[in-house]
């Protein structure tokens, strides 16, 4: 799988969008800091810039660079284990690029528990930009051969691997409040 990370990661850097598992679903993603990949991504989604993206880490420390400081209490929150996969909003500073956030001052943001996902994140370095493959609307793809039909030869790399057990998508939650936002 090792060589398999490594490709999808060399396509990212490269300015390319891929498709990988996730906890849930098959997630599109692409580099969060490369600005007309992300909006290629919107493109291919047909989703509007001002929605803004969800972005995934492997870790904490990956996403505090591009957030407002956290309380001890929210980042305990946000880091802790839960009982399926959550998307935690937290206020970003007004600098975060509009093609992140959308017309918010926060970002969307989930620590990846799914071992390809965490794997791409921790190899990149950085946050990966998440959204679930499929065209704005549609159902999410849960395999490959479903994120195929949905993008043809539009991706630059399709990573192949099983998603999580959770078929629902991630729970979204106020990182500050613990208020679902969608369930």
């Amino acid at each position: 799988m090792s060589w398999h990370i490594r490709e999808a990661v060399r396509r990212i850097a490269a300015g390319g969008i891929i498709a990988y598992p996730t906890e849930t679903v098959y997630g599109l993603g692409c580099d969060p800091f490369n600005g007309q990949a992300v909006l290629r991504l919107l493109e291919l989604k047909q989703r509007r810039i001002d929605q803004g993206v969800i972005l995934i880490a492997s870790e904490f420390a990956q996403l505090e660079p591009l957030l407002l400081p956290v309380s001890g209490t929210t980042r305990k929150r946000v880091t802790g284990s839960q009982p399926r996969p959550v998307t935690w909003v937290l206020p970003c500073p007004e600098d975060i690029p509009v093609w992140l956030r959308g017309v918010h001052t926060s970002l969307a943001v989930r620590i990846s528990r799914h071992p390809i996902a965490g794997a791409l994140c921790t190899r990149l370095g950085t946050p990966l930009v998440s959204t679930s493959a499929n065209l704005h609307g549609a159902r999410p793809a849960t395999t490959p051969l479903a994120v195929r039909r949905a993008f043809d030869d539009r991706l630059d790399y399709i990573l192949h691997g099983p998603v999580g057990a959770d078929a629902r998508p991630s729970q979204i939650r106020d990182g500050l409040t613990g208020k679902i936002l969608r369930g």
